[in-house]
């Protein structure tokens, strides 16, 4: 699920001079490689493994925020279930960084306030607001995975084979959390469809940032 801001046990990475670093010291560097596939091909896997992890992150923040004010309700261990494989989509993503040296987004920071901030306040409006934030993320990076499908399809399917693969079943389980919204009242959170625009809109802002910077 996707795009404001990374699991509360995740730790905050502060990029610095080029290097990603952790709070518990010492570093990672990333510098964006063409030598593993080569001029545009590179400039693509790039560009969807940058935005791909900031929106998992992003999503998992939500999901923390959701949690917070409603973990102990009857909808409680639905939201942490969806957020259990949000989890494994940051980790999976965060692998890919390191082995195709993808330097995150420059802004992380940004992305883990106002994720938690959606979460927590989509929450605050009952279970239908959280289900609501759901499926309106959920539907945005849907279909953003598609379009990189297109993209990575039209480029070299055979090159791209792995992240084809990962982006498709990642996809297909957002899609599976969209459905879930729906099936707990997401469309009886007050003015839905307002709501749900203006999270959309926030999605596509965030895609094309984190896509860039």
């Amino acid at each position: 699920m996707s795009w404001f801001g990374v699991a509360v046990a995740a730790p905050v990475w502060r990029l610095r001079a080029g290097a990603l670093w952790h709070p518990s010291g010492g570093s990672v560097r990333f510098h964006s490689s063409g030598a593993a596939l080569g001029g545009a091909s590179q400039a693509i896997v790039d560009r969807i493994i940058r935005v791909d992890h900031a929106g998992e992150y992003g999503a998992n923040r939500i999901y923390a925020g959701q949690m917070a004010v409603l973990g102990r309700t009857s909808v409680g261990p639905v939201i942490q279930k969806m957020w259990d494989q949000e989890k494994e989509h940051l980790r999976k993503f965060s692998e890919l960084m390191v082995a195709s040296r993808v330097r995150p987004t420059v802004l992380m920071p940004l992305w883990t306030v106002a994720g938690f901030a959606l979460g927590a306040g989509t929450a605050l409006l009952g279970k239908e607001g959280a289900m609501a934030c759901t499926v309106a993320v959920e539907e945005s990076i849907a279909h953003h995975y598609n379009n990189q499908i297109r993209t990575l399809m039209e480029d070299d399917p055979e090159k791209h084979e792995e992240l084809l693969q990962v982006i498709k079943k990642f996809r297909d389980e957002e899609l599976e959390h969209h459905d879930i919204g729906l099936d707990h009242d997401a469309e009886l959170a007050p003015a839905y469809a307002v709501l749900k625009s203006l999270i959309q809109a926030g999605c596509s802002a965030a895609i094309y940032l984190s896509e860039r910077f």
